[in-house]
């Protein structure tokens, strides 16, 4: 199931998780202590309460979404497009195959 709330630009926040066993009560329920998350290279703890900003602003409209139309995936696919035309992979050459024989005669010799 997809949750979207209108005027909401960034993730949810909520990272801390927890880690427990299934079977912790006796009739098979469990309890949950917030005890998992993470930190910077900088020890900084990170992303919870807050979100991930987004690069690029996106306006979600869910009569397209309902369409087929993914208006996240579109720009993301022209953005990438940009990039590449901006920053083209390298094209490689590939080398002549080498000729082994050749050389393990030079090497007899």
């Amino acid at each position: 199931m997809i949750f979207w709330f209108q005027g909401f630009t960034i993730t949810w926040g909520g990272l801390v998780g927890h880690y427990t066993n299934p079977q912790d009560l006796i009739d098979g329920g469990f309890t949950g202590t917030p005890d998992l998350a993470f930190y910077t290279p900088e020890s900084k703890w990170e992303i919870e309460n807050h979100g991930v900003d987004p690069d690029v602003d996106v306006d979600f409209d869910p009569a397209q979404w309902r369409q087929g139309h993914d208006a996240q995936l579109d720009k993301a696919i022209e953005v990438v497009m940009d990039l590449l035309k901006k920053n083209p992979p390298p094209v490689h050459k590939r080398p002549a195959y080498p000729n082994y024989q050749v050389a393990a005669r030079s090497a007899a010799k």
